[in-house]
């Protein structure tokens, strides 16, 4: 079985400042699968590192600088999909808050840190086709599913 993942959740330095999210331990929960990394800031054509964004639910999502990369933002989502789609997977494992990944929240669009309930344009886009989505904060359920099949 494949699942999706975050790339920084397993240590790849591709997150806005040029580091990672990694979780230690998490590889050696997930028994069985193939992991398949993925960072659709970086699908999206953006740099690492790179200004970090949020979503303003008015306008898009901006970097902290004031510049507009909705477009890179769905056009990562797009590759991400493709992705999923390419290697079958059922389940993906994304970052929380990101505004990519997140699956249950993300930044609220203000750069002060404060969250709001929502989902990054990538795990919603993968949710609307079908794919179940975790984060790092609730992969242990996901491991449980696993582990009953």
């Amino acid at each position: 079985m494949n699942i999706l993942i975050s790339a920084c959740l397993l240590g790849v330095n591709c997150k806005y400042n040029g580091r990672n999210n990694d979780v230690p331990g998490m590889i050696k929960q997930m028994k069985d699968v193939t992991l398949i990394p993925v960072c659709p800031e970086q699908l999206g054509g953006l740099t690492t590192p790179r200004p970090p964004a949020e979503i303003s639910e008015e306008a898009g999502i901006f970097s902290k600088e004031g510049k507009d990369v909705t477009r890179q933002f769905h056009f990562g989502a797009e590759e991400t999909l493709k992705i999923a789609k390419m290697y079958n997977c059922e389940y993906a494992i994304m970052k929380e808050r990101s505004p990519s990944c997140g699956s249950n929240q993300v930044y609220d669009g203000s750069f002060t840190g404060k969250v709001k309930p929502g989902e990054g344009i990538a795990s919603a886009l993968l949710k609307r086709n079908g794919i179940k989505v975790y984060s790092e904060e609730n992969f242990d359920k996901l491991v449980d599913i696993l582990n009953k099949k």
